[in-house]
């Protein structure tokens, strides 16, 4: 049945609205200088932290760098639109050991602020605005020396501050690792405006990304993690956790059924209109696209895409390098904005893994009109053949065209600018309330176009390593309008409100409702 209403919803959307030209991104990376290094602590992580740090409304980038310092490009795009950044590293970001960031604004005072993994002690840094950082002492948050991969966050019904996720991945002090020598989980809960000692999520099966999801649409998030079974060997697999007083693992009885693969990376998107996302899981040999296997979402029960789908990205599609891909940062996102999600994936060898490809382009696979995928990687010239790991998959120039962030390992960084002639009509949607929460984590965005419902859930985590808080973008298509509404964090739905395409939002929550207002248009409307 899902597959019959993606297949219809597809058609209907795409069939009004045509492409004389192919994707195409360009790269702009200047003088740039930036490398994700190290020896096996690194070859996990290389992530990048997408967010405005300096209220000019354009992303800049926090590069971890491994064994060499991490670095902030600030963003420097001109008033034409072409991509350009400096780096303009504060010495509280110049930090070693580091695997990946995430931003997120914990006091809801409007300035991101940056949660830092490292193979070493994690740190969250509070920003100060004019993108300035300082230790967050305030918060209290006590992290002892592991190896963290992973992370996601989510406001729990009444709390000031967030619940944070952190997945480690093996034990390195363990004399009998480093296979079946996977490290715990931890969540750390706030209590009266600070972090008190974490909760083991024990077993730990090496984590690689945790994403915190209302899967369901039931009013209460789970955990979802995804696993490396390069270490955790037949013992482990990937795992859902009930965020309850005591979290619990969700097993067969609760529907959810066991899934083993080298997990690196997760995305969620609602590709099929049903209003329930869809979860992409990058791994070692193929990808994998889960989707619920009841329509009514009320249990954890997924499936795999059948291979004609064109979302596994097995092996290499340029070059004769024959082996296996491997997959790590993944990201939903509408490049041609014609209204069907797209997915970027960031692929490279472990490092010199002989069994897997050494010369393994990152993939795009564009949505087609059926409802399946088609790689297009190579045409769109972003098929560089590194070691990549985490991206970011945004609109860098605010032209409503998504552009590509790729970290690579011991290869330097790339930025792509999207070129693409055609495209469709687009929107992007800013949303906030009242603190705390004030970025609405957990929300859920519905647009009618008038022959479906898109529905988005605004999230912290996923992916490789990296974290974007930026307006969440949407394609149209052929449509000048549409209607939204809000689903808040606590539940609460707005009513409808049509507003115009090719347009940035400021979504301001105003009781239950929200005030629309026009931050940004594009400069060809």
């Amino acid at each position: 049945m899902r597959l019959r209403l993606l297949v219809a919803i597809s058609v209907s959307l795409s069939s009004n609205f045509a492409f004389a030209e192919p994707i195409r991104f360009e790269p702009r990376i200047g003088e740039i200088e930036h490398q994700y290094v190290g020896g096996w602590e690194h070859f996990v992580g290389g992530g990048v932290a997408t967010f405005d740090c300096n209220n000019d409304r354009l992303p800049d980038l926090f590069v971890a760098g491994g064994s060499a310092p991490s670095q902030l490009f600030i963003n420097k795009t001109d008033a034409n639109g072409n991509l350009a950044f400096a780096d303009q590293t504060p010495d509280t970001l110049s930090i070693t050991s580091a695997t990946g960031a995430y931003p997120i604004d914990i006091d809801s005072d409007g300035y991101k602020d940056l949660v830092i993994m490292r193979v070493g002690e994690n740190q969250i840094l509070k920003g100060l605005g004019n993108c300035q950082f300082e230790p967050f002492y305030a918060l209290q948050f006590k992290s002892d020396d592991r190896w963290t991969t992973a992370f996601s966050a989510t406001w729990e019904q009444g709390e000031i501050l967030p619940t944070l996720a952190i997945g480690n991945y093996v034990d390195r002090t363990n004399p009998d690792g480093p296979f079946g020598a996977c490290d715990t989980n931890q969540l750390y809960r706030a209590n009266n405006g600070r972090y008190d000692q974490p909760l083991d999520l024990s077993p730990g099966h090496c984590a690689l990304s945790m994403l915190i999801s209302d899967w369901g649409r039931k009013g209460a998030p789970d955990l979802r993690i995804s696993n490396d079974r390069h270490y955790y060997l037949k013992d482990g697999k990937e795992q859902l956790w009930s965020l309850g007083l005591e979290p619990k693992q969700y097993g067969s009885a609760d529907g959810w059924v066991t899934h083993k693969l080298w997990g690196m990376g997760i995305a969620s998107r609602d590709i099929s209109g049903d209003g329930l996302p869809e979860i992409y899981l990058t791994s070692m040999g193929d990808q994998k696209l889960h989707s619920l296997s009841t329509d009514e979402a009320t249990k954890p029960t997924y499936s795999d895409a059948a291979y004609d789908k064109g979302i596994t990205t097995h092996r290499p599609y340029m070059g004769d390098d024959g082996r296996p891909s491997t997959g790590w940062h993944v990201a939903f996102g509408d490049v041609q904005n014609d209204g069907l999600d797209d997915i970027f994936i960031a692929k490279g060898n472990v490092d010199q893994m002989i069994s897997s490809a050494m010369a393994d382009p990152n993939s795009l696979l564009v949505q087609q009109p059926n409802g399946t995928f088609a790689e297009q990687g190579g045409e769109a010239n972003i098929g560089n053949p590194e070691r990549s790991r985490g991206a970011a998959l945004v609109d860098l120039n605010l032209d409503g065209k998504l552009d590509l962030v790729v970290i690579n390992r011991r290869a330097n960084m790339e930025i792509h600018q999207n070129m693409t002639a055609v495209t469709g009509n687009w929107i992007g949607l800013s949303v906030n309330q009242p603190a705390p929460n004030l970025d609405a984590i957990g929300a859920w965005i519905e647009i009618d176009t008038g022959e479906r419902t898109i529905a988005r859930e605004i999230t912290i985590g996923g992916g490789h390593a990296s974290g974007a808080l930026v307006p969440q973008h949407f394609g149209l298509g052929s449509r000048e309008a549409v209607k939204v509404r809000l689903i808040w964090p606590d539940g609460a739905k707005s009513g409808w409100q049509q507003i115009s395409t090719q347009d940035y939002w400021s979504i301001e929550r105003q009781g239950n409702d929200f005030k629309a207002t026009i931050i940004g248009r594009a400069a060809s409307r």
